[in-house]
C-alpha cells in the first residue's frame, strides 16, 4: 500500500463544501465548557456566530454576555422555551446536563431549529431516542456533539481502515480517563444520576473509545459485558468509579475500552488488524502532539497534523453541514446507539452476564 499516496490526497477538511453566511447559534446551558470552550470556539470559527444566550438563570446569561462583542440576547428557560429571541438564531448548541437535553432540544425543534447536542444525547435510551423523534418530526438538522468526528486524525484512521492498510480488523482497545473531582466536589452533576444518568465514567468517557470505534470501523457492537467499580466516597450514588468493557462487533472483533472519572488524565486508541495495527497516544483529549502511528508488517511510521481546536472544528462541521442542506455523520440516530449501547454496559455490569444489543 502506497501510504505516502494516500495521504497526499487526504483532505483534513474532507468534510467541507463552499457555504455562504454565517449560522446563529443559542448557547443553551453556560457552565464552563460552554463559557471556555464552545463561545470562543465559535469566536474563532468559520460558519457560526453566538447570537443568544440561555441559562437557567437570566443574571448568569447577562454577566456572560457582557464579556462577549456582538450584544448577545440573554434569555432564561422559560423565556427560551417560550420562543422568546426565536428570530435571533437559527441552531442551538444544547450543554446542559444530560437529563435536561430533551426537553431544550424538543423546544428547539419545534420551534423549526437546527440542534447540535453534547453527547451522550440523553440520559436513557428512550429520552434519547424521544429526542430524535422530536428533530426528525420537524424536519430539523440534529448533531450529537462529538468532536472527533471533525478530527483530521481520526478522519484519516477510518481512511485508512477503509483502504484496508491494517487488513480484517479484528481488535480494538480505547480508554480515557480524568479525576473529575479536579473540577469541583462530590455534588458535581456527573455524579448525580438525577442529571448524568446511571453512572458516570462509562457515560461521560467511555462513549469516546464507542464512538470513535464505531466511527472508524464503521461497524456497530451486537453483544456487550462489562465490569464496574466504585470505592470512593464520593463516587457512593453510581456504579462506575471506574469501568471496563467489551464490545463483541460482528465477524469476530473485539473492542475492549475503559474509562475512569477517578485517575490520571489518559487516552489511548488503537486498532489492530491482520496485517498491520494504527495508534493513537494520546487519543480524545486536544493535544499539540497529533501523530497517528502506523506499522505494516515491518513497516512502521508515524503521520503528523497540525494540532486543531477539537471545539473549532466541531462548530465548523455542523455550521458547514447546517448552511449547505446536508446530514453530519454524527446524527442523532448515532448519537442515540451510544446512549443504547451504553445502557447495555450498566445492565451487563448488574447482570454479569453479556446483553445483546
Amino acid at each position: 500500500m502506497d501510504l505516502d499516496a494516500l495521504y497526499d490526497r487526504f483532505d483534513e477538511r474532507d468534510w467541507e463544501t463552499p457555504a455562504e453566511g454565517t449560522l446563529r447559534v443559542a448557547m443553551v446551558g453556560l457552565g464552563g465548557w460552554t463559557r471556555n470552550r464552545a463561545i470562543p470556539a465559535v469566536a474563532a470559527g468559520d460558519y457560526c456566530e453566538t447570537t443568544v444566550l440561555v441559562s437557567g438563570h437570566a443574571e448568569k446569561a447577562a454577566s456572560v454576555a457582557a464579556d462577549l462583542p456582538g450584544d448577545p440576547e440573554t434569555l432564561d428557560y422559560d423565556a427560551f422555551h417560550a420562543g422568546a429571541a426565536s428570530e435571533a438564531y437559527d441552531a442551538v448548541y444544547v450543554a446542559t446536563p444530560n437529563a435536561l437535553h430533551l426537553p431544550h432540544v424538543r423546544a428547539a425543534a419545534d420551534l423549526g431549529k437546527h440542534v447540535l447536542c453534547e453527547k451522550p444525547l440523553e440520559a436513557s435510551a428512550e429520552r434519547a431516542a424521544a429526542l430524535v423523534d422530536a428533530c426528525e418530526a420537524a424536519g430539523v438538522t440534529l448533531m450529537t456533539a462529538y468532536r472527533l468526528t471533525a478530527d483530521p486524525a481520526v478522519r484519516f484512521a477510518r481512511e485508512l481502515v477503509r483502504e484496508g492498510y491494517v487488513g480484517e480488523p479484528g481488535l480494538v482497545r480505547g480508554h480515557m480517563t480524568q479525576p473529575v473531582l479536579d473540577f469541583g466536589d462530590a455534588d458535581q452533576w456527573r455524579l448525580d444520576p438525577e442529571l448524568a444518568g446511571r453512572g458516570t465514567s462509562v457515560t461521560d468517557l467511555g462513549i469516546y473509545p464507542l464512538s470513535t470505534a464505531r466511527f472508524v470501523l464503521d461497524a456497530d457492537p451486537v453483544r456487550v459485558s462489562a465490569a464496574l467499580h466504585s470505592d470512593h466516597p464520593a463516587f457512593a450514588d453510581v456504579p462506575d468509579e471506574r469501568a471496563s468493557f467489551r464490545l463483541a462487533f460482528p465477524d469476530g472483533l473485539v473492542a475492549d475500552c475503559a474509562a475512569s472519572q477517578n485517575l490520571q488524565r489518559s487516552g489511548t486508541f488503537r486498532i489492530v488488524g491482520t496485517e498491520g495495527e494504527i495508534r493513537f497516544d494520546p487519543a480524545f483529549y486536544d493535544d499539540p502532539r497529533r501523530t497517528l502511528a502506523l506499522q505494516r508488517g515491518s513497516t512502521s511510521a508515524e503521520v503528523a497534523f497540525d494540532a486543531v481546536d477539537g471545539m473549532r472544528a466541531e462548530f465548523d462541521y455542523f455550521g458547514n453541514h447546517v448552511l449547505t442542506g446536508r446530514e453530519p455523520e454524527a446524527d442523532g440516530a448515532f448519537g442515540a446507539a451510544d446512549v443504547a449501547t451504553i445502557e447495555a454496559v450498566y445492565d451487563a455490569a448488574e447482570r454479569d452476564a453479556p446483553v445483546e444489543l
